[in-house]
């Protein structure tokens, strides 16, 4: 259900056809809500049947340009300010954690260097995306800063628990 409010939002800002909507995730959602091209076309043919959007331009070769309607924009607000999002309850990695004492020592500081190491790369990748984004002073550049920002801390954080992590298994 989120695809819809991510491409709602995403014609908020402005219209867009479905290969630029699927270029502006990679470069700024696709670290928090990751879509395939066959998702996003298949979700906008829904919003087009909704009347949440509408096709604002056709051009060459049956490209589409989108544009958000006064419904879409409402369904967006909505889903904004009476939407509590879903607490995410599982987490793979953390179970595995908590079973490292099934297998060697070894193997549980060898798992949880790779989350070290994993957390210390997905940061690394981030901050070239950073990088590379013509920032600017509209809604989606000061709130996609904000969301990046927040990934910035998390692979941090992840990366230092780990670390702490392996010093806390005994060495013999």
């Amino acid at each position: 259900m989120s695809l819809r409010y991510a491409l709602l939002g995403l014609l908020a800002d402005r219209p867009a056809s479905g290969y630029d909507l699927l270029q502006r995730f990679k470069v700024s959602l696709a670290n928090v809500w990751p879509a395939t091209q066959s998702q996003i076309y298949t979700e906008l043919t829904k919003l087009a049947d909704a009347g949440s959007i509408a096709v604002s331009d056709e051009g060459p070769r049956g490209r589409k340009e989108y544009t958000i309607t006064d419904a879409g924009l409402a369904d967006l607000r909505e889903w904004l300010t009476t939407t509590k999002p879903k607490r995410v309850a599982r987490n793979e990695m953390l179970l595995r954690v908590f079973f490292l004492g099934a297998v060697s020592r070894a193997y549980a500081r060898d798992y949880l260097s790779d989350i070290e190491t994993g957390s210390a790369n997905a940061a690394a990748e981030l901050a070239a995306l950073e990088a590379s984004i013509d920032w600017g002073d509209d809604d989606l550049s000061v709130y996609g800063r904000i969301a990046m920002e927040w990934g910035r801390r998390f692979y941090a954080m992840n990366q230092e628990w780990a670390e702490w992590a392996i010093g806390q298994i005994p060495k013999h």
